[in-house]
């Protein structure tokens, strides 16, 4: 009505708001039928856009659309509807856009998923890269080789590009290699070929190696062996033919690589003979790849070939000398007698190489050339030649220079054997020279050796003046006394002096000469301060023995041995007792006065009468003549160190008893005593009476020592210096008592005693003495009384201590309330408490623990409370407040209620805990309730409590005690738990009910495992499905029929997470439940493995697997081959040939040769045939048709046979056609299988047999065809016009894919027509130009056909309907 009143918009307003009800093509044809109104749009256009407005447009819409805005030339318009999703993209609309937009039309391809018209356009706009991913992502199969076929002649750059695309393709290359490779040589496509066979074996494979030669022989051949090279260069390829590659580079001028090729000997070194014409770099690193043998080798025959390659030859030694060895490249430049070439080589090697031959010949070659420097620095600096073997050369080399062998000889000490060779030679300026600057410390050696050549002595002190200083002096002085010439050093010497040299030997020696000459010589030995007086000493013995003891006495210690010796030897024993009392040494001493014995003990007399003779010079002479108390003291020292206490207390008595001005010297008094300590102890007490200035103090220390033990005389020295007259100082005096009660009781052990002289002196240091000696010895009374008097509370932890030993308790009051007056000490404190607490005084206890003390309570209380004191350890734990352990005292004085009442105080659960038990033992079930409350509020306590009510057998009580806890404010996991637990002990008819409702507050674990104990599984199966463990679940129902329910179990079996209970569960249900079996499987579907059931009911048995069928019918869609094979035995079994034909055919995972072959020998007919369409189906094609022929089913075998595409099989078919007389099925297999029968077959057996009219078919039909290729060959060999190329190109993919003439020939399978001279691939034959591609395989299609008997365009191929045999 709207479009008869002309409301055109209203009527497009109408339909787009309709849904898709009225957008249909008779809408579009009425709206196309109403006539345009002037200046107005058409309404077609206006339905159009009101259209575009409200959405997308449908296919017919678009391609309507489309048409007028081509017409119109614009497609821009195009473009933003397809921009914007306004269009339905078709291949109808990409048809439409073709012409006038190939990027638009490409882009409606692609959409609308037309893959053969997307490709088209890739070719038509060159981009061949494209091709194959995007055939490869839309799974698009095409004929890729018919396409290179026809790119090769019209477009080889683009046949490059997708040879490219298509062997690089994922998952494998889409084209066989060897093949596109020779369709590129047969059109003379170098280039192309080397680019496409560089992409294609980029990867380096192995099975390649072959290619691999092909590609670089076609370069190195056909003129382009710069390309080998890069290829080669770049080290992509490493498996082609290595020997051969290299002789074609040898023939190229490559000598290089050439040479990287071969690795005989002989080939390279006939490659080397070109070395001038290599990269002296390559030519060196070369060398690094071959062996230690040919490496020597090639070198000895580059360098027979002239100075030419000596250069390089030098750098191969240099670099590789560790490898091929010095002494072997030695003899190579040796051979060559290139002493040049040696030189530079060892020169690059000398400073590292540690090889003695390396550095002698290099020393060798640079004397040969002249080179004296190079040889004088190595013979200077080295240290790895032999230096006998480059001395002997040099001396018989006889050099202008000799500086190399002054070198060796100097380093190696062939000084003696330079000196006479420079003297021999006339060479003296050199000798000068090498003593003057080379080596001055070897100067004696060499005027040695002067001395033996009977050099001039005006020339050897010459030298000697000029070295001066820097010779040696001790040396030079030794060679000259062995041969007599030390006068002649004289000159010499005073000038080393004169300079201020402070040398010993060198005055040695001045001294030699002057004592000799008797030149002042004991005013030389007294003066001079630098000599040595152990080595002129001994040169004096012999000649005046004053003189020896002078210089010996002037070493100051250091030649006392000498000194002694030589004095007792000449009867000098003044002087020697004068030294020794000057020297004051007691080492020196010692060795005078110490007695020898022989080897049998015995002293030796001579040397005893020389000892006594010195004794007595010191005592008459050297002693009285002294005037220095250390001189005397040293002596008096040294004899008692010699063992003289006979000797020494004379002595001494003479001295200090007798008068003399050391008679008061305290020294010499006290070693008196000593001495009367050590030798004669009965004059000790008269010494000590008579003596008053000696140490008191050390003297009594030495005398109660243990190897004298004078305590007498020790005691008299105390007493004795203890007076005033001796000491004034009263602390002095207190001191002195002290040490002598220490004698009484430390040595002497008489307490007696040491009391009578402690009540004597009255002294509290004294009595302190005695206490702590009295507690020594345990008398633990006497030493309280004695700190006591002292007032002395110092000791109070030991009296403590053993007044806690000896239990003296009433005793050790006293004492602790004295030192409580001075010391506030905790230990004081505490052990007046304990003292109270064992003498049972808990009066005076109360009051002392009320008042102010320092006593550690705590530890007393426990103390008290540890020895069973409860009454005083209640006392006191009651005044700390120790709730705690104040409870525990009313237990053991069985005091239950205040017990309870200080448990309340002290609310600690260890002591609820303690009291509970104690009335639980006490039968005060009550108050042990009331603290068995305060104890289960804590889950650590929780077992304790069960176990002392179970242990003494109170349950009723322990389950009454838990039941109360579940109405605690604070109660815990722990109480719900525990209960549960006892209810499966003693009350199991309440487990179920409590579980139930407490199951939010139980632990799980603890409850099922004791239901499981007490045996009540079904509690435990309800826990476990709360919980969430259906494993354990289904394992207790499985193991326990009491607690099997069959919905449970299901709704358990889902939910496990093990999936091996799954498959125990179906034994189980096989075993126990089997009617229940196919509800199991229902529910397990999704979740096992079917593959495994179905073993589970083989092994099970065969009624299990007729049980099982249902479920495995419904499973099968999955193809599973266990569940396909156990179904079609049962099918077998069961005679149901339709449900097994059905079954193979939608489910063919199973082992269908074995089905086949059992199936062959079936009795029923229909067996058979399924047994031959197995065998068709697994393309075993003669298996098939023997049996098809058996049972005489002749449309089998033609089928088959077609299937196979096999000429071999089908020829045998006709040929059994012909011998069996079945014309009509000869002539159907002709015609069913027209592609794959040759005409000279079908000819041949229709002659032979008379079957002319049933072979004419077939012979009209392959002449149609074969006039139908001519012409399409005919048109594609035309050289194609240069404007209409474009259009040839597009129509020639058409071909390909199928929208050519839409004629369909007689053939099953559609061939590959075009190819000329029927050679196959279209390829050119060998021997009409190019490169020989003799060596390449004949891969690829036959034919040119696709595989699968497919056309072209994917089209099976096939009789068209109108043709008739």
């Amino acid at each position: 009505a709207l479009m008869g009143a002309g409301q055109v918009k209203e009527a497009a307003q109408l339909v787009a708001s309709s849904g898709s009800a009225l957008r249909t093509p008779q809408t579009i044809a009425r709206f196309q039928q109403i006539p345009a109104e002037p200046g107005a749009p058409q309404p077609v256009f206006q339905y159009f856009s009101t259209l575009l407005e409200h959405g997308k447009l449908n296919e017919q819409e678009s391609i309507e659309l489309a048409k007028p805005v081509l017409q119109q030339g614009r497609p821009q318009l195009m473009e933003k509807w397809l921009k914007d999703d306004k269009l339905h993209c078709s291949e109808a609309l990409g048809d439409l856009i073709m012409p006038h937009d190939t990027a638009m039309a490409l882009s409606v391809y692609l959409r609308s998923e037309t893959h053969a018209k997307a490709i088209q356009c890739f070719v038509q706009r060159g981009e061949y890269d494209k091709i194959v991913p995007y055939s490869t992502s839309v799974g698009y199969s095409m004929d890729y080789s018919s396409m290179l076929s026809q790119l090769l002649f019209s477009n080889p750059q683009g046949a490059l590009d997708l040879a490219k695309g298509l062997v690089s393709a994922d998952g494998g290359p889409l084209i066989d290699i060897q093949a596109t490779a020779e369709a590129f040589l047969s059109s003379n496509r170098v280039q192309e070929t080397t680019a496409f066979l560089l992409e294609a074996l980029k990867d380096n494979k192995e099975e390649h190696a072959y290619l691999q030669t092909k590609l670089l022989e076609i370069n190195l051949i056909g003129g382009a062996p710069q390309v080998a090279d890069a290829i080669m260069q770049n080290g992509i390829l490493t498996h082609y033919d290595r020997a051969h590659i290299g002789k074609l580079c040898e023939r190229a001028g490559m000598w290089q690589r050439a040479a990287e090729h071969y690795s005989d000997i002989n080939d390279i070194k006939r490659v080397f003979k070109n070395s001038h014409q290599m990269n002296p770099e390559f030519v060196v690193t070369y060398f690094g790849k071959l062996n230690r043998e040919q490496s020597i080798a090639l070198l000895k025959d580059m360098m027979s070939r002239g100075p030419s390659n000596m250069q390089v030859c030098v750098e191969v030694a240099k670099k590789y000398n560790d490898e091929l060895g010095s002494e072997e490249l030695v003899k190579v430049f040796e051979n060559a007698k290139a002493t040049e070439g040696l030189y530079y080589y060892l020169g690059a090697v000398v400073n590292f190489s540690e090889d003695p031959v390396v550095h002698f010949k290099y020393i060798q070659s640079a004397c040969m050339l002249g080179q004296f420097k190079e040889a004088e620095r190595v013979c200077r600096d080295s240290n790895i030649y032999k230096p006998e073997q480059v001395k002997e050369y040099l001396k018989n080399a006889k050099l202008p220079d000799p500086r190399p062998l002054i070198h060796v000889c100097d380093r190696y000490d062939f000084v003696d054997e330079l000196t006479e060779y420079l003297y021999l030679n006339s060479l003296l300026q050199y000798v000068e020279v090498y003593v003057t600057k080379v080596s001055p410390a070897k100067t004696p050696q060499v005027v040695g050796k002067l001395f033996d050549l009977g050099a001039n002595e005006d020339f050897t002190k010459r030298i000697l003046m000029a070295v001066g200083t820097a010779c040696p002096v001790e040396e030079m002085v030794e060679i000259a006394e062995m041969r007599n010439r030390l006068r002649m050093l004289q000159p010499w010497l005073e000038a080393r002096v004169a300079t201020g040299s402070t040398e010993p030997g060198t005055h040695n020696s001045l001294g030699k000469i002057y004592i000799q000459m008797n030149k002042d010589p004991k005013a030389f030995l007294t003066n001079n301060m630098f000599y040595e007086p152990k080595v002129l000493g001994p040169f004096c013995e012999s000649l005046d023995p004053s003189l020896a003891f002078v210089a010996y006495k002037k070493g100051a210690g250091e030649c006392d041995d000498e000194l002694i010796k030589i004095s007792f030897t000449h009867g000098l024993f003044r002087d020697l007792a004068r030294y020794l009392v000057e020297r004051q040494d007691l080492e020196l001493w010692a060795k005078v006065l110490t007695k020898e014995e022989g080897e049998e003990g015995d002293i030796d007399a001579e040397k005893e009468s020389q000892r006594r003779q010195l004794i007595d010079q010191v005592v008459e002479w050297a002693l009285p003549e002294s005037e220095s108390a250390d001189e005397v003291s040293c002596t008096v020292k040294a004899f008692m160190a010699a063992d003289l206490p006979g000797e020494l207390i004379v002595l001494l008595e003479r001295i200090i008893l007798q008068g003399s001005d050391f008679s008061d010297n305290k020294n010499l008094q006290n070693l008196l005593i000593l001495t009367a300590i050590r030798a004669d102890h009965t004059k000790v007490a008269s010494y000590i009476d008579q003596l008053d200035n000696f140490d008191a103090k050390d003297i009594a220390l030495i005398c109660v020592s243990e190897s004298h033990m004078l305590y007498e005389e020790a005691f008299t020295i105390y007493v004795k210096f203890a007076k005033p007259e001796h000491t004034t100082d009263k602390e002095e005096q207190i001191e002195m008592q002290v040490l002598a009660m220490g004698v009484l009781v430390d040595y002497m052990k008489d307490l007696d005693r040491a009391k009578t002289f402690a009540n004597q002196v009255d002294e509290k240091p004294v009595w302190s003495k005695l206490g702590n000696a009295q507690l020594e010895e345990k008398m633990a009374a006497d030493a309280i009384l004695s700190f006591i008097s002292a007032e002395d509370a110092s000791e109070y932890v030991r009296v403590c201590a053993e007044a806690n030993e000896a239990e003296i308790y009433a005793e050790v009051i006293p004492f602790l309330k004295m030192a409580r007056k001075n010391l506030q000490e905790n230990l004081l404190d505490t052990e007046l408490i304990y003292a109270y607490a064992k003498t049972n005084n808990l009066t005076d206890l109360e009051k002392f623990v009320n008042g102010p003390n320092v006593a550690n309570i705590q530890n007393i209380g426990d103390r008290c409370f540890s020895e069973g004191l409860y009454n005083a350890s209640k006392i006191l734990f009651k005044s700390i407040n120790n709730n705690s352990k104040l409870a525990l005292c009313h237990i053991h004085l069985e005091e239950y209620r205040e017990a309870v009442a200080a448990a309340s105080l002290a609310n600690n659960v260890s002591t609820w805990k303690q009291v509970c038990f104690a009335c639980l033992k006490a039968s005060e079930f009550r108050l042990a309730a009331t603290c068995g409350l305060e104890v289960i509020k804590y889950p650590d306590h929780v077992d304790d409590v069960v176990t002392t009510y179970s242990d003494l057998g109170h349950f009723d009580h322990l389950v009454s005690l838990f039941e109360q806890g579940l109405g605690l404010e604070d109660a815990h996991i722990g109480i719900f738990t525990e209960l549960g637990i006892l209810y499966t002990k003693h009350v199991p008819e309440k487990v179920m009910e409590h579980c139930k409702v407490f199951f939010s507050k139980l632990n799980v674990s603890k409850v099922v495992r004791a239901c499981e104990r007490a045996r009540l599984f079904k509690p435990a199966v309800y826990l476990y499905m709360q919980d969430k463990q259906a494993d354990s679940a289904v394992k207790t129902m499985s193991e326990h029929s009491s607690a099997f329910d069959n919905d449970l179990f299901l709704d358990a079996i889902v939910k496990v997470r093990n999936a091996e209970i799954m498959y125990k569960a179906v034994s189980f249900y096989l075993t126990m439940h089997p009617m229940l079996f196919t509800r199991l499987m229902e529910v397990l579907e999704d979740h096992v493995d079917h593959s495994r059931v179905v073993n589970q009911l083989r092994r099970t048995g065969d009624w299990a697997l007729q049980l099982g069928q249902a479920y495995m019918k419904t499973v099968q869609k999955e193809n599973l081959s266990a569940v396909n094979e156990a179904l079609n035995e049962l099918y077998i079994e069961d005679e149901d040939y339709e449900s097994l034909r059905k079954s193979i055919d939608k489910f063919q995972n199973f082992n269908m040769i074995a089905l086949a072959s059992k199936l062959a020998t079936h009795e029923l007919l229909e067996f058979r045939r399924i047994s031959a369409y197995v065998y068709r189906c697994n393309k075993k094609w003669s298996q098939s048709i023997e049996l098809s022929k058996n049972d005489r089913m002749w449309k089998d075998c033609i089928d088959t046979a077609n299937e196979s595409a096999d000429e071999e099989t089908i020829e045998d078919l006709l040929r059994f056609f012909c011998e069996t007389s079945e014309k009509e099925c000869f002539c159907a297999a002709l015609y069913t299988c027209f592609s794959h029968v040759r005409p000279d077959v079908a000819i041949e057996l229709g002659w032979l047999n008379g079957y002319h009219h049933f072979i004419m078919p077939f012979l009209v039909q392959n002449m149609r065809q074969t006039y139908e290729r001519l012409q399409v060959l005919e048109k594609r060999t035309q050289p194609p016009k240069e404007e209409d190329a474009q259009d040839q190109i597009a129509q020639t993919y058409g071909q390909l894919g199928g929208f050519g003439n839409g004629m369909l020939m007689l053939e099953n399978g559609g061939g590959m027509g075009g190819m000329p001279g029927g050679m196959p691939g279209g390829m050119m034959p060998p021997g009409q130009g190019g490169i020989d591609m003799s060596g390449f395989g004949q891969a690829g299609m036959p034919n040119g056909m696709p595989p699968g008997g497919m056309m072209p365009n994917g089209m099976p191929g096939g009789m068209p309907p109108n043709m008739s045999m």
